[in-house]
């Protein structure tokens, strides 16, 4: 979705929305680690994150996800396909830059590349699960969603933002004003969505 759909989707959002939301508060604030992921830290010898699906779980309500996406730095790539070709089958390549592939436990992991400045931030800086893996911080996981801005994204957006506290908030917008400034307005726009879920 380019930003123009994006801003026509979250228009058509705020004229439709009501306050709360089909699930109790107590619930948006659930935060589980219900469905195992693999263990990556004997597959991976890279710095990496967890991204996508997987790493909401620590910012709204887990939601089942098939895929677990991690992110590296593009200049660790060939290392790690190189690491990886003996232990998992590659099984193509992302349109978004990186690679998919299958591991021993049947796993799908999508390994996505970026060498943009923030990214090594990102990957410095992690969250961890209640497994130990590292996982994208907040403000990060809401840059890539936003670049992405499929439906899911912004919905994944929204309800984070909305259950975000005003320290998180304040950390999130420092990096949309820093790394990608048309998005502030949006932005806002998918806080205010997500706060009235929750009221």
């Amino acid at each position: 979705m380019n930003v123009e759909m994006r801003k026509k989707f979250i228009e058509i959002t705020r004229r439709r929305i009501s306050p709360g939301a089909g699930s109790t508060v107590a619930f948006l604030k659930t935060r589980t680690w219900t469905h195992p992921v693999t263990n990556l830290s004997k597959l991976i010898t890279v710095p990496y994150v967890i991204v996508g699906g997987v790493a909401t779980r620590l910012y709204m309500p887990e939601r089942f996800t098939l895929d677990l996406d991690i992110l590296i730095h593009t200049d660790r790539s060939t290392q790690l396909y190189t690491d990886l070709a003996t232990k998992a089958t590659q099984i193509g390549e992302l349109s978004i830059g990186g690679t998919s592939w299958e591991l021993p436990d049947k796993t799908v992991l999508d390994i996505l590349t970026s060498d943009r400045p923030w990214v090594e931030l990102a990957l410095s800086q992690p969250k961890f699960s209640p497994d130990g893996q590292p996982v994208i911080d907040l403000p990060y996981l809401i840059l890539m969603k936003l670049a992405a801005s499929r439906t899911t994204d912004i919905s994944d957006i929204s309800r984070m933002l909305g259950q975000a506290d005003e320290s998180d908030l304040a950390r999130v917008r420092d990096i949309i004003k820093t790394y990608d400034r048309n998005s502030i307005e949006d932005l806002e726009s998918l806080i205010q969505l997500g706060k009235l879920e929750m009221s």
